[in-house]
């Protein structure tokens, strides 16, 4: 084993509760601000780098007032080199320190994937458990609303193959808060995956302090007619889904994975034997993707449980369109999750 595990209190709930009237209700994008400075608060050794963190508040706007709090030794602006300031935040954890590396892009996180991939997983297995990596590299991943084919990557097929990493991609702003505060303490390299299109939604984050352990699946639907996992931002073509299927009597179980590595198969494979049938929603691309990862697992352990083959909905196997009605039949949209749970029920 190259990861280690991270002893935190759990939250009450495991997945977001409605706003009640009075609740305080949140963009996704404070909630991150507010993980970022919680942590920092309390515990000096977390700093926060990247290119326009500091002066101009973040590309977009994550980072807003944090420079004002901490001062420019905790919220450092970077030059326009990504292996660069990776390099030097895997430096410093290593030294003791724990840094959040901000990507604008984790598109442009590719030019540091020696240091992301190479350096940083590996540090606890070749120093034979002697010194980790405890570093949180975060930014938007995922079509952005067109922004062409160099600019909207889905890295997490790509990266989530190396061992001593975790991967944390949220799908909304309860998530993101509780998720982030768990990665800054966590003792291993984290990737924490966002997408610009989520950043502006808004809902319920408590304001007392809560953390969401890895590994931790959160259940969004109930139903027996089939299982959809997703995670991210296609968790929310798969809520429309549901819902346009719920009008036909169709009732799914909607599990969003959170964290896809540690991967909560265990719920999985509960829900599985409920239904029969499963849909994996992944907005990467279909080659090797986290769905190819999660139907050869449910094949491993839960195939006795089929009644259909697994079907995968990803993104189409072609780099993003820029123009924007390619882009949206591109994703995996609620009509082809409709499509495709339709399929297993035949």
């Amino acid at each position: 084993m190259t990861t280690t595990t991270l002893d935190i209190p759990a939250p009450d709930f495991t997945a977001p509760l409605p706003p009640r009237d009075g609740d305080r209700v949140i963009q996704f994008r404070q909630a991150l601000r507010e993980a970022m400075s919680e942590e920092m608060r309390r515990d000096h050794r977390v700093f926060l780098l990247g290119e326009e963190v500091a002066h101009y508040h973040g590309a977009y706007k994550i980072s807003e007032g944090m420079l004002e709090e901490f001062g420019d030794k905790r919220i450092i602006d970077t030059p326009i080199s990504e292996s660069g300031f990776a390099g030097l935040g895997i430096g410093a954890a290593m030294y003791g320190l724990r840094p959040i590396v901000e990507f604008m892009s984790w598109s442009f996180s590719l030019v540091a994937a020696d240091q992301i991939l190479n350096n940083a997983p590996k540090m606890l297995y070749m120093s034979g458990g002697q010194w980790g990596c405890p570093i949180v590299f975060r930014g938007n991943d995922g079509a952005g609303g067109q922004l062409g084919p160099t600019h909207s990557w889905c890295v997490e097929g790509l990266f989530a193959n190396v061992p001593g990493l975790k991967m944390v991609i949220p799908s909304n702003p309860y998530d993101a808060k509780g998720l982030l505060k768990a990665a800054i303490r966590d003792p291993d390299p984290v990737f924490f995956l966002e997408n610009e299109r989520l950043l502006a939604d808004r809902a319920h984050v408590p304001e007392q302090e809560y953390y969401i352990p890895f590994g931790t699946a959160a259940r969004l639907r109930e139903g027996d007619a089939c299982t959809l996992v997703s995670f991210g931002r296609p968790v929310h073509f798969c809520l429309e889904a549901c819902d346009e299927l719920a009008a036909d009597g169709i009732d799914c179980d909607l599990l969003d994975m959170r964290t896809i590595r540690p991967l909560d198969i265990d719920s999985i494979i509960q829900s599985l034997a409920k239904t029969n049938r499963i849909v994996v929603v992944d907005q990467s691309w279909p080659f090797s993707s986290i769905a190819s990862e999660v139907v050869t697992q449910v094949c491993e352990k839960g195939f006795d449980h089929l009644d259909h083959p697994p079907v995968r909905v990803n993104t189409e196997d072609v780099p993003t369109p820029y123009a924007a009605n390619l882009e949206a039949a591109y994703l995996p949209n609620p009509g082809r999750i409709v499509s495709a749970v339709k399929e297993t029920l035949r």
